[in-house]
């Protein structure tokens, strides 16, 4: 985040003194992008905001156990954020549909021209469509690079239940993006 190590130690140094002014300055420092990271997981505002918050109060909370010699500070962060969007994500979904695989190994493809005319923004709406256990399962797996014995052991499903999801999340999504008006049809029905 632009922070050289010193200021970063002394900004933790003065968590751990419960310091406002330096857990202010923390809080301002990683705002933006930890308040993504709870948007990537959970659709309501409310929520992800009150995963944020939540995730906030345990870094204060565990500040003293970040080591710095095992990554940096906005890794850490961003790691407790996500564990905490996926307990209250837990705590307000069911993750137990689970249907067999025909073919788990099949990837789906889409095509490069889709792609190219995509931004982030419209990605992450597609994405927002999709069921939440979809949704977090996507997100974990492609975007934050979880394997699905991770995300098994984190929503405390099985492997073959994260494979499902991820594979109806693929192909709904390639739905969505080779025809924008499917994803209009679902939410209506």
């Amino acid at each position: 985040m632009g922070l050289s190590k010193t200021q970063e130690q002394k900004l933790i140094k003065g968590c751990l003194n419960n310091d406002r002014a330096s857990q202010e300055a923390l809080y301002k420092l990683f705002h933006a992008d930890m308040l993504r990271v709870c948007y990537t997981y959970l659709n309501d505002k409310e929520l992800a905001r009150e995963a944020f918050n939540t995730g906030f109060l345990k870094v204060f909370q565990s500040i003293k156990n970040f080591d710095d010699t095992k990554g940096e500070l906005g890794g850490w962060i961003r790691k407790i954020m996500i564990h905490t969007s996926i307990d209250l994500c837990r705590k307000e979904l069911t993750f137990k549909h689970t249907v067999p695989l025909e073919n788990e190994a099949e990837d789906i493809f889409i095509a490069p021209n889709v792609l190219e005319r995509l931004h982030f923004e419209d990605i992450l709406a597609n994405i927002r469509t999709l069921p939440y256990a979809m949704q977090t399962v996507f997100s974990l797996y492609v975007l934050d690079g979880f394997t699905h014995k991770e995300i098994s052991e984190q929503l405390d499903i099985n492997e073959a239940t994260s494979r499902w999801h991820l594979s109806e999340a693929k192909k709904r999504l390639k739905a969505l993006l080779e025809d924008p008006s499917e994803g209009r049809r679902e939410k209506a029905i």
